[in-house]
């Protein structure tokens, strides 16, 4: 590749890395979150830091950390189900014929998640 071709294609490759960086960066609405969690039926089986029917996000965050595809397998956890990672109770799938979340609402969910620092309970957060 001729050097002029070389920048060219590193100019367009860093234009198009640039935003997916920057959306990744970007902080998460915990409110928002918290709310589309509620909504969407999660918190029926999570919590922020103590195992109901399943994992706490407190406890999925701390699993996953450290993971450079965290975000992206958890992200298709919530869209298409999963079992076997935390015992014998399946994850049911939120995303495709149910339609209950977008891919993007999952992957900003999954970064919700994974932003949990694990602690004690807090009385004050919702369950």
């Amino acid at each position: 590749m001729h050097a002029r071709a070389r920048a060219r294609f590193c100019t367009v490759l860093a234009g198009l890395a640039l935003p997916a960086c920057a959306a990744r960066a970007a902080p998460v609405d915990g409110p928002a979150m918290l709310a589309l969690a509620r909504s969407s039926g999660c918190l029926a089986c999570h919590a922020l830091h103590h195992t109901k029917v399943a994992p706490s996000y407190a406890a999925i965050a701390a699993r996953m950390q450290g993971r450079p595809d965290a975000v992206r397998t958890l992200q298709q956890a919530i869209l298409n189900g999963h079992s076997g990672t935390w015992g014998i109770i399946p994850m049911p799938s939120y995303g495709g014929a149910q339609g209950v979340l977008t891919e993007a609402q999952a992957r900003d969910l999954a970064r919700w998640v994974l932003s949990q620092a694990p602690g004690p309970q807090d009385p004050g957060h919702a369950p």
